[in-house]
């Protein structure tokens, strides 16, 4: 692939990434149109180029959240979609973290639209993904793993895994728990009541400093990058090459 098609089509799934985000913050008509032109970008850059993983990771987490703005067969239908390019995205990465989460984030949803058993294979699914999440990096996919263990009345394995997900920094947060309905099988226990409480402990505000700092490191770090690409794509021509695209408006 040239150094110019190579641009180009970094500038598109750069483009198709703001346009999901874009849409997640609007509804109706609009949303469905930007989010239908960010899976055009996204279908662009899959085509023989390296950035395959990435732009099919975004492209099922722009259906993932298309569809929690949907209801029924149109739900489905989506959920299903997002489904399948996390299973594409991990066939060409098996071990991409957040792929094997969302994946397992739609799985559920699937569960849910579809009305299923708690004991359906689709949340047996979902617990393999988070499974798949923890063995890459410990703790990532706890809460996840509570939210499924309470959805089939598993008391226990979802209280050990609040507090794993606790002491290792992963929590949302405490609204988005206590108002989580996903944890309604177990928020009438005194335990979880405890545990509530065990995240006003000064170790607990230090863990979420913690995570907050390695956050905005992140940040930084995606920032700087993101500098120096502009930077590259603006670069003169000094040696004869063919010039890089600009970047999308």
């Amino acid at each position: 692939m040239s150094l110019l098609s190579s641009l180009v089509k970094k500038s598109k799934l750069k483009s198709a990434i703001k346009q999901t985000e874009a849409a997640r913050k609007t509804t109706g008509k609009n949303a469905d149109m930007l989010f239908r032109e960010a899976y055009r970008g996204y279908q662009e850059v899959i085509v023989d180029n390296p950035l395959l993983v990435e732009a099919l990771y975004n492209w099922g987490y722009a259906l993932l959240h298309q569809a929690k703005a949907k209801t029924n067969a149109e739900a489905v239908k989506l959920l299903q979609e997002a489904s399948d390019k996390f299973s594409f995205c991990m066939t060409a990465q098996p071990r991409h973290m957040g792929a094997a989460i969302d994946w397992g984030v739609t799985l559920m949803e699937l569960a849910r639209a579809r009305a299923v058993d708690a004991q359906d294979e689709l949340y047996s699914l979902a617990q393999e993904k988070f499974m798949l999440a923890e063995s890459i990096q410990k703790g990532c996919a706890s809460y996840n793993l509570a939210c499924l263990y309470s959805v089939r009345n598993d008391k226990q394995q979802c209280q050990e895994a609040l507090e794993k997900a606790r002491d290792n920094g992963n929590l949302p947060d405490e609204q988005d728990i206590v108002n989580d309905s996903d944890l309604g099988n177990v928020q009438g226990e005194a335990w979880f009541a405890a545990f509530i409480e065990s995240l006003h402990t000064p170790q607990a505000r230090e863990a979420e400093e913690l995570e907050k700092a390695a956050d905005d490191s992140a940040a930084e770090d995606e920032a700087a990058v993101e500098e120096s690409e502009g930077k590259e794509e603006q670069a003169p021509n000094t040696a004869g090459k063919e010039q890089p695209a600009a970047k999308d408006g």
